[in-house]
């Protein structure tokens, strides 16, 4: 039985190591394809425009909005951020699971448009270890954390909505977690109506 990719969602907080996740991800298996978002926040420190994110001006993303050229977007402490429609198109027909790696708000939309998308949410094992993540990082003031853990208790009030929690506490052991869910997922009911129908239409050929 030959698969179509499924579209995955992961979200998380901001520190909770999504990033770190998908990389490894993709480093060990290779029937994933990341997509690769649109935003208007300046490039962090080793980032690289068309590889972590596509940099564009506000005027170049609402120009992108108009021509619904974004399966998804959302603000996000006060920048834009959205998900190319054609790369994951394409992606999904050629049998590559496709994940967007967005926040609650996108995410939730996508569900709404593509119901049958996977929804992940990355979770620390607690919060004080979330807040060390994000000074760890040495990219952020005082006022961006600050910031951040209040969006993430916004955030986790949202969690009951994804199909799969991940609590990010050991790398290899939550990156096999994540695999063994999304291959379990192309198993569900509804991701397999051609085959199910299929088999129905077999089966009446009997009485």
């Amino acid at each position: 039985m030959k698969h179509r990719g499924i579209l995955i969602v992961v979200s998380g907080f901001s520190g909770a190591g999504k990033g770190t996740l998908m990389k490894k991800l993709l480093e060990t298996y290779d029937n994933y394809a990341l997509s690769v978002s649109m935003t208007t926040r300046a490039p962090r420190q080793g980032e690289t425009d068309g590889k972590e994110y596509f940099f564009v001006t506000k005027e170049e993303f609402l120009k992108k909005v108009s021509q619904d050229g974004l399966i998804e977007h959302a603000e996000y402490c006060e920048n834009y951020y959205g998900t190319p429609r054609e790369y994951v198109e394409k992606q999904l027909e050629a049998g590559k699971d496709v994940i967007l790696e967005i926040e609650i708000q996108g995410a939730l939309k996508v569900k709404e448009k593509f119901p049958n998308t996977l929804l992940l949410f990355v979770m620390p094992p607690n919060a004080a270890e979330l807040e060390r993540r994000l000074r760890g990082r040495g990219t952020e003031d005082d006022e961006v954390i600050r910031k951040r853990m209040h969006r993430a208790q916004e955030e986790a009030e949202g969690i009951e909505k994804y199909d799969f929690i991940v609590v990010n506490d050991d790398l290899e052991r939550c990156v096999s977690q994540m695999h063994s869910m999304i291959s379990a997922a192309h198993y569900a009911p509804g991701r397999n109506k051609e085959f199910i129908d299929e088999i129905r239409k077999e089966l009446k050929s009997w009485s």
